[in-house]
């Protein structure tokens, strides 16, 4: 079993167990955690999505030739998007964070079951 695999799973169990906790939580700060956790699973499996086995960073140098470079290098591109998605993340995360704000000035509490308007 190779590192990207493990890897692989470790992203999947975070996002099944962020969803758990998005699907089963009442209070809002524990909707907004368990959202972060599913959002690291996500980068998680991104990453393990570009990983190859044995190959170096896409930075042509000396000791790597640039006629050899697409066979020795790993591919940028997932990487660049994983960075992409953290900040977007992290905005999304601050924005729910906000809405929690104005939530608990509203209303005085973040429990979904507390909230008139919340309930179904």
């Amino acid at each position: 079993m190779n590192i990207g695999s493990i890897a692989m799973g470790a992203g999947f169990l975070l996002v099944l167990i962020g969803l758990w906790g998005i699907l089963t939580r009442t209070h809002i700060i524990q909707i907004i955690v368990s959202f972060s956790v599913v959002d690291t699973g996500v980068h998680l499996i991104m990453v393990a999505a570009g990983y190859m086995h044995q190959r170096t960073a896409p930075i042509i140098s000396e000791g790597l030739a640039a006629s050899d470079a697409p066979s020795l290098v790993v591919d940028p591109l997932p990487q660049a998007l994983v960075l992409t998605a953290i900040v977007i993340g992290l905005g999304v995360t601050a924005l729910m964070l906000a809405f929690a704000l104005r939530i608990h000035e509203k209303n005085d509490t973040l429990e979904i079951k507390n909230i008139e308007r919340l309930r179904w």
